[in-house]
């Protein structure tokens, strides 16, 4: 996990794919060192926070897989709707490395994660790619995947969100399982 989410430097305070998990005050206030505790914390439990790709021994990719209810901020989003009551894994992020990419690991770590959700019991796994219609997606962007990308891999269109102005707009995807 440290090879994807953590940062060179111990004490700098990065994601490590905790934005989308914890509630923003608790996620304000874990730096440094104490956000790599709280992933370990999340390694311990019972179901993995996520799921890693190799390419032979390197750890070349992520992606975080959990039920919804368990990402605060997705969870309790005015931007991302509730479809149904259907209690739905989201899929919400996902890294390759530099220097892996463009090798179809993407498409590997969807296939796991919603593998992964499946061997626990999920009924459904959702995601929030953006609709980028064929264009280019800043980097900053891209970690949510794209519509094709989700299509590729089984899922289809469910709903819209509430969009940020100017941005580009992101959907509702969901594969059902069961």
């Amino acid at each position: 996990m440290a090879t994807m989410l953590g940062p060179k430097n111990p004490s700098s305070s990065v994601c490590w794919c905790l934005s989308w998990r914890l509630p923003s005050a608790e996620n304000r206030t874990l730096l440094g060192a104490d956000r790599a505790d709280k992933v370990r914390e999340l390694c311990a439990r019972d179901h993995a926070p996520g799921v890693l790709a190799y390419l032979g021994d390197d750890v070349v990719g992520w992606a975080g897989i959990a039920p919804r209810t368990e990402l605060h901020p997705i969870e309790h989003s005015r931007r991302i709707p509730h479809v149904d009551e259907l209690p739905v894994w989201s899929l919400w992020c996902m890294r390759v490395r530099p220097g892996y990419r463009k090798r179809g690991i993407t498409a590997a770590l969807i296939e796991g994660a919603v593998d992964y959700a499946h061997d626990q019991g999920a009924p459904a796994v959702e995601g929030y790619p953006v609709d980028n219609r064929g264009e280019r997606v800043d980097q900053t962007m891209a970690f949510v995947g794209t519509r094709a990308m989700f299509e590729r891999a089984g899922f289809s269109w469910v709903a819209d969100t509430r969009s940020v102005s100017g941005g580009i707009p992101r959907i509702v995807m969901r594969r059902m399982l069961r």
